[in-house]
């Protein structure tokens, strides 16, 4: 290759290389016009950081059982009737005025409006006094029906001796095993054991007699199982029937 052409190469490499740099150039301003004519982003709206307390787990999220419901209004005397409703046990008179936040007089007003109103709607249940407490029971006309719906449980079955044995003690008492064993004639530990073990009879004391022996009575259990405010309610020896021979 002449002199000549060796210049003429070079001229035409770098004019190449220039006009590479043009490219470059107006890429670069190309990139840079986008870049302003690109429309502004909308700024992002500032979003107050939540607090620990707006935070609100999924208990919280639940209506708060301890409160009545939003718009329900409840009277003292269907206060009182859902309580008893719900009671397995009786509940003293003292205990409802402090539930229902009212007096013991209005305790007893209540009680006997609602026992109106049972009546009178010929409801099958009305409210007692049982155990020196107040309980919502079915009235004993519908036991014939109730005892095809229950079963007593097994270990709440009184034996004859068990229920011979109760009775001498709710009638007696407070009284020795000593005293129980010479009215019925035969050992009685191992019935009072059981009559114990179900809740129906406790030591209410010792006897003031050699030995201090232990005196039995009968307890609230056994005042609610048969239904009874108090042991006056008992039924008199003379109003007891004779069994048949």
């Amino acid at each position: 290759m002449t002199e000549e052409g060796r210049e003429i190469q070079e001229s035409q490499e770098i004019q190449e290389v220039h006009e590479i740099e043009d490219v470059e150039d107006v890429q670069e301003v190309l990139e840079i016009e986008d870049v302003q004519d690109a429309p502004e982003v909308e700024a992002v709206q500032d979003v107050p950081e939540a607090q620990a307390g707006d935070i609100q787990t999924p208990d919280e999220q639940r209506p708060d059982a301890s409160q009545p419901p939003e718009g329900f209004e409840a009277t003292v005397e269907s206060v009182i009737e859902a309580v008893l409703f719900a009671s397995d046990e009786p509940l003293s008179e003292a205990r409802l005025a402090d539930i229902v936040e009212a007096s013991a007089k209005q305790v007893r007003e209540h009680i006997e409006s609602l026992n109106a109103k049972y009546q009178a709607n010929n409801n099958a249940f009305r409210i007692e006094q049982i155990a020196g407490g107040y309980q919502m029971l079915t009235l004993s006309p519908y036991n014939y029906w109730l005892k095809k719906l229950l079963r007593a449980r097994s270990d709440n079955k009184l034996s004859p001796a068990a229920l011979e044995t109760l009775a001498i003690v709710a009638y007696k008492q407070p009284i020795m095993r000593a005293d129980i064993e010479a009215i019925r004639g035969v050992a009685v530990g191992e019935v009072i054991r059981s009559l114990s073990y179900k809740g129906l009879v406790k030591i209410v004391g010792r006897a003031e007699v050699l030995g201090r022996p232990m005196l039995y009575g009968t307890t609230k259990r056994f005042l609610e199982i048969f239904g009874l405010n108090t042991l006056k309610d008992l039924p008199k020896i003379e109003e007891l029937k004779k069994p048949r021979e």
